[in-house]
């Protein structure tokens, strides 16, 4: 049996990683001069919950799963590992910088939604004064306040002859920030990406601008022009670009990392109409059937992907890897009642319960994975970022930043549940625009299958069994004391260690006390 522990210190052993004053050294690669490196697709959708997709990733298909179409994840997940306690950050941006460095939350500091240069997203908590959280994101230098300079996934693959493609959102740094254009970001080409976190619209006919909901322009996806006026759904317009992109490398013979970063199924929730009518037939409400709509157009993406791939003879030289950024959206604009759209989980996005932080993910290696296999091992978004570098044979990069990730390479080819200590952490002293169960200033832990969750407010603390319990129904923090008082030590020292931000009392002006403490 895999012991994390020890894939723990065999992966920073393998990675070299170190924290180097800030500077950003170029590293070295061990390639086979046997075989080419293999392309890498990093498919990450906006929003997507658990249940939405007509794969389980939980012991019984629920109604979701049959609400749902997604004939092509089906086919990857039929090809590949499925892994069915997959973890994100509970909003977006902590997410995707969590992915592009390696790093937990609670240590790159962008732990809530950015846009406007050095422009607070957090709504007004009555009763603390949230910290100055690194607001302008993701940098790819230091002379910025407020954001984390870092070096970054794709600009180590760049270093390491990898063409590196941006297509769809990036959310990466705030507006009028180097962060914003991911080609700052080591990558080679940027379609349509840029500060903001949502689409001004999906359709074609809008221009893909909010114009028409006298919205603001910041949220028009740029650079795609040659759509502008057509049918052409967002969905599709970043898939024809992102194929075309990657025949370059293609014909070059040189590896490529395609970054598929699709908008969707974020709002606006707007009806794909190449799909939307079986949901409305099948008596969905408008709302809910563009959401399945929306669903159905992301799995296409993949499938014309994974199509294009087949067709070119790249399918076995070519890793495939899907996730979602948080858990689905259920806490406004969908069909009441909200916070159930993910159910057997908890609430959605924003939460620090299951459905804010679980998400779907597969994985396919050639060569490596076994077929219509799953991995129960719980893994956390930070964990790409060791493992795409290692799948790509990148044995000694050096970073600018201390990586909390570890590599989930070993888990693709034993993939039974591992038992393990290894702790996952979630950071979030910030308070999101709405409003629901879970939704707050917290910080959790999960160790095993026990998850405890940290208030701010008023320092209460709850405990669930998720093997037992993954609704999180019964609030075990009374019957257990020492698994309380464990988690909390695990939590308290893992904050401090990152050197994490905690609120402040309005009435004391003392600062909230770290887990352990209370």
């Amino acid at each position: 049996m895999l012991n994390l522990s020890i894939l723990k210190k065999k992966s920073r052993s393998l990675m070299g990683l170190s924290l180097l004053s800030g500077t950003i050294l170029s590293s070295c690669a061990v390639d086979s001069p046997h075989k080419q490196s293999p392309n890498i697709v990093m498919f990450l959708v906006d929003d997507m919950g658990w249940q939405d997709t007509s794969v389980p990733f939980w012991k019984d298909s629920t109604k979701f799963n049959k609400r749902y179409h997604t004939p092509n994840m089906e086919r990857l997940a039929n090809q590949g590992v499925k892994f069915t306690q997959a973890y994100a950050c509970a909003v977006c941006s902590p997410t995707r910088v969590s992915l592009m460095t390696g790093m937990n939350a609670a240590r790159h500091r962008v732990t809530n939604w950015t846009l406007k240069q050095n422009t607070n997203n957090d709504k007004p908590h009555p009763e603390l004064r949230l910290p100055q959280w690194n607001v302008n994101g993701l940098q790819p230098v230091d002379s910025i306040e407020n954001t984390i300079q870092a070096t970054t996934l794709p600009q180590i693959l760049s270093n390491h002859g990898y063409y590196t493609i941006h297509t769809g959102k990036a959310h990466f740094g705030a507006m009028n920030t180097p962060g914003e254009n991911p080609e700052n970001l080591g990558f080679k080409v940027n379609i349509a990406g840029h500060a903001a976190g949502a689409p001004g619209s999906f359709k074609g006919e809008n221009n893909y601008s909010s114009k028409r909901r006298n919205g603001r322009s910041d949220w028009d996806v740029p650079g795609l022009n040659k759509y502008h006026g057509t049918d052409t759904y967002l969905t599709e317009a970043l898939t024809l670009e992102a194929l075309n992109a990657i025949r370059k490398p293609i014909a070059k013979g040189t590896p490529f990392f395609l970054y598929m970063a699709h908008y969707a199924v974020h709002t606006p929730i707007e009806a794909d109409n190449r799909f939307v009518q079986k949901y409305l037939d099948a008596g969905l409400d408008e709302t809910e059937a563009a959401y399945a709509s929306m669903i159905e157009g992301m799995d296409k993406s993949l499938g014309d992907i994974l199509t294009f791939l087949d067709q070119n003879d790249l399918t076995e030289n070519t890793i495939i890897l899907f996730m979602s950024d948080n858990g689905g959206l259920s806490a406004h604009t969908r069909t009441k009642p909200l916070h159930t759209h993910n159910a057997p989980l908890k609430s959605g996005k924003g939460s620090a319960y299951e459905g804010g932080i679980r998400v779907p993910m597969i994985v396919k290696h050639p060569g490596l994975t076994k077929a219509a296999t799953t991995c129960e091992t719980p893994v956390i978004i930070e964990d790409f970022f060791p493992t795409i570098l290692e799948m790509a044979g990148i044995e000694t990069p050096v970073t600018s930043q201390t990586i909390d990730g570890e590599s989930f390479l070993p888990l693709l080819t034993n993939t039974s549940f591992q038992e393990s200590d290894r702790p996952l952490y979630w950071h979030y002293p910030n308070k999101w625009g709405a409003e629901g169960p879970g939704i707050g200033t917290t910080s959790s832990i999960r160790k095993g299958d026990w998850k405890m969750i940290y208030w701010y407010k008023d320092q209460k603390k709850e405990l669930y069994n998720l093997r037992n319990d993954i609704s999180e129904t019964n609030d075990l923090s009374t019957d257990f004391p020492e698994k309380i008082k464990e988690l909390s030590n695990d939590l308290g020292n893992f904050l401090r260690k990152s050197k994490a931000q905690r609120p402040v009392f309005k009435s004391t002006g003392k600062t909230v006390p770290w887990p352990d403490e209370k």
